[in-house]
């Protein structure tokens, strides 16, 4: 059976995406760990040891970041490597990837600092009140839940700030969903949806302190309750089972699925497949019409291709399959 892995391309007249049928896991710190659980409840341990963990976020390659309150940011391969990224932080809090793939990390004495994709450091923000939640949205804006003074805070990339919302509860975890909805986690118990036009609503209550939130590729919302150990699975119309129990969870985030991305180069496509461990024998094809794709390379790991046709083809369509 052929599986259509999810498409992000940035070509010239030719723009494709594909639905995934890859199932992702859900990543969890939990008690010094980090947990990987199936969709289908199974739990293995990912990585132990850490003191206390308490957020996590995938950068486009697939690696797993982790803060620690003790001061550090761990990198994991897809395959479980383990590298220290920076140390020395002042109670790292929480930390997102801007869509140009710089890190983002709060830290209790109100700074945010930018580590960007070559390791230089520097110092995005400031005198925040206990930054413990990052979210970006699709025009590249960071939100930040200011827990101490109950609010969410908008910085754009030149640094203005304006206020989001306030009179929140405690307000730790945040995400956004595929329209733009922000999500915020009050530790409070409630989980409170910002319109983008800034209607609020409250989406979930009777929850016993969330400390973090993830959509997953279908739009199901997945919330760590600290104090009961539950996570709970809200499908988007709200219905919540419990998808897991008996641990205690802080941040959670859902493992970066296959994808590709294109750009032109001297009248050419040249193609990146990415893929996380365990890598899938994966097949790119391109097309013209949508209808009839020709196989253009085939590898098992990470790999870029250059597709010198596209001189003659200026509308050219690409997607990642995985063969039988």
């Amino acid at each position: 059976m052929e599986i259509i892995l999810p498409v992000t391309l940035i070509i010239t007249m030719a723009l494709f995406a594909a639905s995934s049928s890859i199932a992702q896991n859900l990543f969890v710190a939990a008690q010094g760990n980090i947990i990987e659980m199936t969709p289908g409840g199974m739990q293995s341990t990912f990585a132990s040891g850490l003191g206390t963990p308490s957020q996590l976020a995938f950068n486009r390659g697939g690696n797993l970041f982790v803060v620690t309150t003790d001061g550090n940011v761990y990198e994991y391969t897809p395959g479980g490597e383990q590298s220290i990224l920076v140390s020395g932080l002042s109670s790292p809090q929480a930390l997102a990837f801007d869509n140009s793939g710089n890190l983002y990390v709060s830290q209790f004495n109100g700074d945010i600092i930018e580590i960007a994709s070559n390791g230089t450091q520097s110092t995005f923000e400031f005198g925040l009140s206990d930054p413990v939640g990052l979210a970006f949205d699709n025009q590249g804006d960071l939100f930040v839940a200011n827990k101490h003074n109950n609010s969410i805070i908008e910085i754009n990339p030149n640094g203005s700030k304006s206020t989001v919302a306030s009179g929140l509860n405690g307000p730790l975890a945040l995400a956004f969903d595929s329209s733009g909805d922000l999500f915020v986690g009050n530790t409070g118990g409630n989980i409170i949806e910002i319109a983008a036009n800034g209607q609020q609503s409250t989406f979930a209550s009777g929850l016993d302190g969330i400390v973090g939130l993830a959509f997953d590729e279908a739009g199901n919302l997945f919330e760590a309750d600290e104090n009961s150990g539950n996570i709970y699975e809200f499908t988007p119309d709200g219905t919540r089972t419990n998808f897991a129990s008996g641990l205690n969870y802080a941040g959670l985030s859902f493992q970066f699925l296959p994808g590709l991305q294109a750009i032109t180069t001297n009248q050419n496509f040249q193609v990146t497949v990415s893929m996380p461990s365990p890598y899938y024998p994966t097949i790119l094809q391109a097309s013209t019409n949508l209808i009839n794709w020709c196989n253009l390379s085939t590898n098992t790991t990470p790999f870029t291709f250059t597709d010198s046709a596209s001189s003659q083809l200026p509308a050219r369509f690409f997607r990642a399959c995985t063969g039988p």
